[in-house]
């Protein structure tokens, strides 16, 4: 698919998700229906810089999105159709229909466990490839499971189930497939319901929101953050210990969704909020694969100051973390906070202080710095005013994460 084709297609899904007819839109960038229809099949482009900002305002995109082919083999996510076909295959739906169709007996709980616990830890090792290579297979097994097992086990199949579209939503949002990451974490609220999982759900709701940030719904995000950590912490007069960190991780994602829509005192709040929870625990957790911390408080300070423009305290908080408290195995935490101090020395124009940050990050997480988002924005905005003889190792990484 040629550049222009697929922008037009990320313009139409972002129309249809914004609930707008093409009609309303071309009406809002001042141009004409039959303008917006060529360019949606990608009979023609998107020229102008002033529709360009308009369209990306209005849609929740960024301009990137509307100018910059995204379907680069070093940079795509391979993984994404196999993961598509799976979710999408619905095997198993005519015994379902008539069970007289038999399709096999479901994997084991135990194997499914055992591998839906791995496919977690490589997430957590930033190993986004090898997890996209295991997804299908676990998607496939855990929905034939939760339609054709026993009826005794049907709900922890169900519960199964929901565990394995929280890693597809949390890969595929880290991946920069945001729109499939939203329909798993639907199914995965879906199969908590019904499993009956109250904080199963919670869960679900949690790596929603992060989505929902993603597609740039920041207002909806926190709305639905909130909601569950006041269900949580209001389903009982003295919340778990199981309950308590995902409150916590809850505060966090309304952190980030405040955090984009610019509101400083909101993250104060939430930050405050996550704290005492963190300080409530008294120790590092990793119920639900959700790493909450009072260091993971702290990472989230950090990507937030760098939001504001905050860069003096993003960098004091930054270097002065000490990293070895963070599991070895949460190396996307590790490398988020390099990654943040890499985009606060930019913005104070830093560059080589900023390049040796994302070096460090790369060292700690290539699949990061290759598939992330930001990092790739960031290397682009540092090659336009490139000064070679102060950031000679730019080049090469801007290569190998795929951009030139």
């Amino acid at each position: 698919m040629d550049a222009r084709k697929e922008i037009g297609q990320r313009i139409a899904r972002a129309r249809r998700r914004r609930g707008l007819s093409q009609a309303v839109l071309s009406g809002l960038v001042g141009r004409s229906e039959s303008w917006l229809s060529q360019v949606e099949r990608g009979q023609r482009a998107v020229d102008n810089h002033t529709v360009i900002s308009a369209l990306a305002e209005i849609l929740g995109l960024s301009v990137d999105e509307l100018t910059v082919k995204k379907t680069n083999a070093m940079t795509r996510y391979q993984a994404t159709s196999a993961i598509r076909h799976a979710m999408m295959g619905y095997d198993g739906l005519a015994s379902l229909i008539d069970p007289r169709h038999t399709q096999g007996l479901p994997e084991s709980v135990v194997w499914l466990r055992h591998e839906i616990r791995r496919v977690n830890r490589l997430y957590q090792a930033t190993r986004y490839d090898e997890v996209g290579r295991r997804l299908p297979r676990l998607i496939v097994a855990t929905e034939l499971g939760s339609r054709h097992a026993p009826a005794a086990q049907r709900r922890e199949y169900q519960t199964l189930r929901s565990l394995t579209y929280h890693a597809a939503t949390t890969t595929l949002r880290r991946v920069g497939e945001a729109e499939l990451a939203w329909v798993a974490a639907d199914r995965s609220l879906a199969a908590a319901q019904e499993a009956d999982r109250s904080l199963l759900a919670a869960v679900s709701a949690y790596r929603l929101g992060y989505v929902l940030v993603r597609l740039r719904e920041s207002e909806r995000a926190l709305h639905l953050a909130l909601q569950a950590a006041d269900a949580l912490l209001s389903a009982t007069r003295r919340p778990t210990m199981r309950a308590l960190p995902i409150v916590g991780a809850l505060y966090l994602v309304a952190v980030t969704a405040a955090a984009a829509t610019y509101d400083q005192a909101a993250v104060r709040t939430f930050l405050s909020r996550a704290g005492q929870v963190a300080d409530t625990l008294g120790e590092d957790r990793n119920d639900f694969w959700t790493a909450f911390c009072t260091t993971n408080v702290t990472i989230h300070e950090i990507s937030a100051a760098v939001e504001f423009g905050d860069t003096r305290r993003a960098i004091s908080k930054g270097e002065t973390l000490n990293l070895a408290q963070i599991s070895d195995g949460l190396v996307g935490r590790r490398a988020q906070v390099h990654l943040d101090l890499a985009r606060a020395y930019a913005l104070q124009r830093k560059d080589a202080a900023s390049v040796n940050m994302l070096l460090e990050a790369e060292r700690l997480s290539p699949e990061l710095v290759r598939y992330g988002g930001r990092p790739r924005e960031l290397m682009t905005q540092l090659l336009k005013r490139e000064h070679r003889a102060s950031t000679p190792q730019l080049r090469g990484l801007a290569h190998r994460a795929g951009i030139v």
